[in-house]
């Protein structure tokens, strides 16, 4: 490792450093940043940190986009550049900042996958999850994921005490810790009541609502397995991610007549703007229904 190098990873750990402790991000997200800043700084090598220019950002988005990655994911790994530079004129490491001139690459806009309304309501009421804690943990990560619109890391991230069965509430941990209490149907309450009783028959050395057969805190990647195999049985849609049943939460609710603003804040979006996207799922609903329906058409 070169002087340049040794040098670019202590301010490269300071950085996420920084987002662990003082931004309070997701694991997930400073894993993310690291991998994509290590290639970067992989790429520039030879370049000393505080003598980087905007040429050679953009000589290593020519790099990437002959690596035939999408728009999309190169604009995420300069997203991680532009912060990790931002963090570095803070602290004074550089005094000039190359990424101020630096745009991201044009994308098309991509609605959100959502699983239809009849496929969900089949899935929760005659999918044949099985007998036993297992099966009764895999429906409850399908219903709370619908119920309430959370993300997988504050799925995760709940205890048993973040249920509040008096108030039929759940109070949720998001981004930067920041707190949001959201209302929860009598059935899905029992039903978390019903798992909880079960829960506490394996585990009792931590407070976390999920968990293994094993009283182990559940994962990331036993979420995702579980959200993948059952949406694979009712939708053939392209992703079976867990943050499509946070997309279809907001889109159902919009359908149904709920208003833009609360659906912000059961997500827990910081902007309405991140919370508009659902309505043009909404809107090319409307087109195909206006499409069926004209007279004229």
């Amino acid at each position: 490792m070169n002087n340049n190098s040794g040098e670019s990873q202590e301010l490269l750990q300071s950085f996420l450093n920084y987002l662990e402790f003082e931004k309070r991000s997701s694991k997930h997200t400073i894993s993310s940043y690291s991998l994509d800043l290590q290639g970067f700084l992989s790429f520039i090598d030879t370049i000393k940190i505080n003598e980087c220019t905007d040429k050679d950002i953009r000589n290593w988005i020519v790099y990437l986009s002959e690596q035939d990655l999408s728009p999309r994911t190169i604009n995420r790994k300069i997203t991680a550049v532009r912060s990790f530079f931002y963090f570095l004129q803070r602290i004074y490491a550089i005094s000039y900042n190359p990424v101020q001139k630096i745009r991201s690459l044009k994308t098309k806009k991509r609605l959100p996958f959502f699983v239809e309304k009849k496929s969900m309501n089949t899935l929760l009421d005659s999918i044949d999850f099985g007998e036993g804690f297992i099966a009764m943990r895999d429906k409850l990560i399908i219903e709370l994921l619908y119920a309430t619109g959370m993300r997988r890391s504050e799925l995760l991230n709940l205890h048993v005490f973040s249920i509040d069965f008096a108030m039929k509430t759940i109070k949720i941990y998001g981004k930067r810790n920041k707190e949001r209490i959201v209302p929860v149907l009598s059935e899905t309450m029992q039903h978390v009541a019903d798992y909880i009783e079960e829960r506490n028959k394996i585990a009792d050395e931590h407070s976390f609502l999920l968990i293994t057969e094993k009283g182990k805190p559940a994962y990331e990647n036993l979420v995702y397995r579980v959200v993948k195999k059952y949406i694979a049985q009712i939708s053939t849609i392209e992703k079976k991610s867990p943050h499509v049943l946070r997309h279809t939460f907001a889109t159902h609710l919009l359908n149904e007549g709920a208003d833009l603003n609360d659906i912000k804040e059961l997500l827990g979006h910081a902007s309405l703007s991140a919370t508009q996207i659902y309505t043009h799922n909404s809107f090319e609903k409307l087109k195909n229904i206006y499409k069926q329906s004209h007279p004229r058409n």
